[in-house]
């Protein structure tokens, strides 16, 4: 499956839309592949987790604290899973080792406030059921933290906005929330 990065919809700091558009594509070019696809949001209660390795980064290891991020996961193989990271240096598509060792890393020279959690959904389920009208990314003053997307507002015939039930690292109806040990023995192990 070849998706080119300068092919994908891109927004800054709308990374989940990003996902989102990536497998509405994915499913009209490519119908078959969606089932071996996954979104995954990382995130923690407290909602600071480190990544290497982004553009968003001033630093020269590439680190950004971010509140959440969202990857999409292909897996065409058993053996084989494939990162699509729009807001990465590293290549796109990476393999997930690589992607795991340079942008994840282990989190045992992290604070425990910063252990990721990872919530993995089918990106099938991912396309049905998530919703953002765009409202957390307002200020309270009601001005935009980052210019949106220029197309309308993701949203399902059930719900307008659900954005915060991924982002949220509590168990619920979306996927399945893995720590970064059960994340890497899920995708990682088998390679």
């Amino acid at each position: 499956m070849e998706f080119r990065k300068e092919d994908c919809t891109y927004t800054s700091c709308y990374c989940e839309e990003n996902v989102w558009c990536l497998c509405d594509s994915l499913k009209s070019k490519i119908p078959g592949a969606i089932q071996n696809c996954y979104c995954v949001f990382i995130s923690n209660k407290r909602r600071a987790i480190p990544l290497w390795k982004q553009k968003a980064s001033r630093r020269q290891d590439g680190q950004v604290i971010w509140d959440y991020h969202v990857i999409f996961l292909y897996e065409p193989s058993e053996s084989k899973t494939i990162v699509y990271d729009l807001d990465t240096t590293l290549t796109f598509p990476c393999d997930f080792r690589r992607y795991y060792e340079e942008s994840i890393k282990d989190e045992r020279c992290l604070k425990p406030e910063y252990h990721r959690m990872f919530r993995v959904i089918p990106a099938e389920e991912f396309l049905q059921t998530f919703a953002s009208d765009r409202s957390h990314m307002l200020t309270p003053e009601g001005h935009w933290v980052s210019p949106p997307p220029t197309y309308p507002p993701i949203k399902t015939k059930e719900c307008s906005n659900n954005i915060q039930e991924f982002i949220s690292m509590d168990k619920n109806n979306h996927g399945d929330v893995l720590s970064l040990n059960e994340f890497l023995e899920r995708f990682l192990e088998k390679q």
